[in-house]
């Protein structure tokens, strides 16, 4: 029997472009504990999917601990820091597994997906909702739907720019009579990621000189490190909100405040919703330079016809 090594894993799960977080946070460990978990276990990847929802319930129970723990609430917020963390850990090793045995399924990806969404409204409403009843701040009780309103928005929108996309590329094949390209479009279920920057980042013109500035150098050196340009997406956003917020109640040591919960929570919203924007202007102006193309593909038809 084959053994798999980092190496292995590395090379055939790895995304080519991810988010800082998993990065620089989860594929580190992730790999290593996929390595032995593929040649060790028989392990599906449904069951980490399952895994990963019994640490998201657990850091759920942490976030709402404080309102019964008394003096040692900061204890459980750190707990149910680091189990979130751990889910997501798990959540990115169920992916890798499928794609390193191959034994991924149609009905597995809607499971992660399901599983992801509840095991985050239940982490921010514990955690927000069990500050609200330990603090009394009505605060509290302002950010929580602001926050999943926003999670919400970041998958609804990512979702149609991603099917937008592919609409826009079936369009331009059909008016170009690529049947090879229609064929690719038909037999591939993926969607293009929605925060890929390339499409928008390409010259139209294959000739004209590559891009310069201060934005190119950062977007290549993010790149070099398999760090996306998009810099604050659904998961940076998940991580601060249940990771980053209930860690800053260490501040409580050495400062009047309880905590910096409602801050972090307040910044992930802007950041989210500032690149979401961003995502919006990239479809927009892709949207324009699709009509450019399709309206050139349609003259350059009846011509081609008229020829004939």
């Amino acid at each position: 029997m084959s053994r798999f090594t980092l190496a292995q894993v590395k090379e055939e799960t790895y995304k080519a472009k991810d988010a800082w977080w998993t990065v620089f946070l989860v594929d580190p460990l992730a790999g290593r504990m996929v390595v032995w978990t593929a040649n060790r276990t028989n392990i599906t990847p449904n069951q980490l999917t399952l895994g990963a929802g019994v640490l998201g319930l657990l850091s759920a129970i942490c976030f709402a601990a404080p309102i019964w723990a008394g003096p040692l609430g900061w204890a459980w917020l750190l707990a149910g820091a680091l189990l979130f963390h751990l889910s997501f850990v798990l959540d990115c090793m169920d992916g890798k597994i499928a794609r390193l045995k191959g034994t991924g399924s149609v009905f597995g990806s809607w499971v992660d997906f399901v599983f992801d969404r509840i095991r985050f409204f239940g982490c921010v409403m514990a955690l927000l909702i069990g500050q609200w009843l330990v603090t009394g701040q009505a605060a509290y009780l302002i950010v929580a739907p602001v926050v999943v309103f926003f999670d919400l928005l970041r998958y609804l929108n990512g979702s149609q720019v991603a099917k937008t996309r592919k609409t826009m590329k079936q369009a331009l094949a059909v008016a170009a009579g690529d049947t090879d390209r229609l064929r690719d479009e038909a037999t591939n279920p993926d969607v293009s990621d929605p925060e890929d920057d390339e499409v928008s980042e390409t010259p139209a013109n294959a000739d004209a000189p590559a891009p310069r500035g201060l934005y190119p150098r950062v977007r290549n050196a993010l790149l070099r490190h398999r760090v996306r340009p998009h810099l604050f997406s659904g998961i940076e956003f998940e991580m601060f909100v249940c990771v980053v917020a209930p860690v800053t109640v260490l501040v409580a040591f050495f400062t009047p405040l309880n905590s910096l919960i409602i801050p972090v929570a307040v910044f992930s919203c802007l950041a989210l919703g500032f690149f979401e924007v961003v995502l919006v202007a990239r479809l927009w102006k892709e949207s324009r330079r699709f009509e450019v193309r399709r309206r050139e593909l349609a003259a350059v038809t009846p011509a081609s016809a008229g020829g004939s």
